[in-house]
């Protein structure tokens, strides 16, 4: 079967297409998934780029969906034709967080699915959203669940509620696209005059160009009369965090969801204890939450925004348009 693998030490240029023998027929507790999109996320840009060492032949990508087509004995949640969607997790089913590392996250720790077949644990997956395409529903194992998770199963966002989302990322356009249908307001940040404007079409209600306005935690705050926000969905890290403690209300939330301006740095914590916030760590979610999230899901107000999507063989060009930054939303691999 076809697959992409990374070869050691990573780079981009160290991407390339093998054939690998067919899984076989799936065991005891097991399905077998003909697989036929992904998605890209950081994570997995830091694993093809090397930045994150994995082992060599590595297959790529933590995202992947597609249709089941066997399953093994023991197995009662799906049957063949189901449409089904990975989960980047796939030890954590239920209850608090008990993982802190990537050692069994496919793409990581494990093969992905940047290939054909897989052949898995059915606790592995769960049922894809009704009347998703296959690349919009891999779109929700890393970008989407987190997004939930950060604003619904953490934040307990309600109606009346303001976010502040950075970047228009796949993250973010999903934390704006939930925020909205769950009757919230939301600001959104971006360098592009261009993408903000496209955000007001998803429903932004504010919008700031970052580059413009150098304290943006400031002009957020301001755009809740002197409030601040209720929730902020942070992407950035270190680089950005102090602006987000800025603009967040006293008693707030912010979802420390990204490093996209590096690993380590100074947090006020004077500011942070002022505010009185919350600055709550987050990797992507349970099963169970995934589950939650395709219910709320199936009746197809939201969909997924996919900024382009790649043949399998170009995922190296996929992670270079990455690279570029001139996505919005989510970047997709079909095959």
């Amino acid at each position: 079967m076809r697959a992409m693998v990374v070869r050691a030490p990573g780079g981009l240029e160290r991407l390339e297409r093998v054939e690998r023998p067919d899984p076989g027929a799936p065991g005891p507790g097991e399905i077998r998934v003909a697989l036929h999109a992904s998605s890209l996320n950081f994570h997995d840009y830091g694993v093809a780029s090397g930045r994150a060492r994995a082992e060599d032949g590595r297959v790529p990508m933590s995202d992947g969906a597609g249709v089941v087509e066997a399953v093994g004995t023991g197995v009662t949640d799906f049957r063949p034709g189901d449409h089904v969607v990975s989960c980047f997790f796939p030890d954590w089913q239920d209850g608090p967080p008990e993982i802190d590392n990537f050692s069994r996250t496919p793409g990581d720790g494990i093969d992905g699915f940047a290939q054909e077949v897989a052949v898995r644990p059915a606790t592995a997956f769960t049922r894809a959203p009704r009347g998703f395409s296959h690349v919009e529903a891999a779109t929700i194992t890393t970008a989407g669940l987190t997004a939930w998770r950060a604003l619904v199963v953490d934040g307990g966002l309600k109606p009346g509620d303001t976010v502040l989302a950075l970047g228009t990322g796949g993250v973010s356009i999903f934390a704006l696209q939930l925020a909205r249908r769950m009757g919230a307001r939301v600001i959104i940040t971006s360098s592009s005059d261009e993408k903000l404007e496209r955000a007001r079409a998803l429903g932004a209600d504010e919008v700031i160009n970052y580059r413009q306005e150098g304290e943006w935690g400031a002009r957020a705050r301001d755009l809740t009369g002197g409030r601040g926000v209720d929730h902020v969905v942070e992407v950035g890290g270190p680089g950005t965090l102090a602006q987000s403690i800025a603009a967040v209300r006293v008693g707030g939330h912010i979802s420390l969801i990204g490093v996209l301006t590096g690993r380590a740095g100074e947090v006020p914590t004077a500011a942070l204890m002022a505010r009185h916030a919350r600055l709550q760590g987050l990797i992507v979610g349970s099963r169970r939450h995934q589950q939650d999230f395709v219910r709320a899901l199936d009746d197809g107000a939201l969909r997924p925004v996919i900024d382009r999507s790649f043949p399998l063989e170009d995922l190296a060009e996929a992670f270079r348009h990455e690279e570029s930054g001139k996505h919005f939303g989510k970047i997709g691999v079909e095959w």
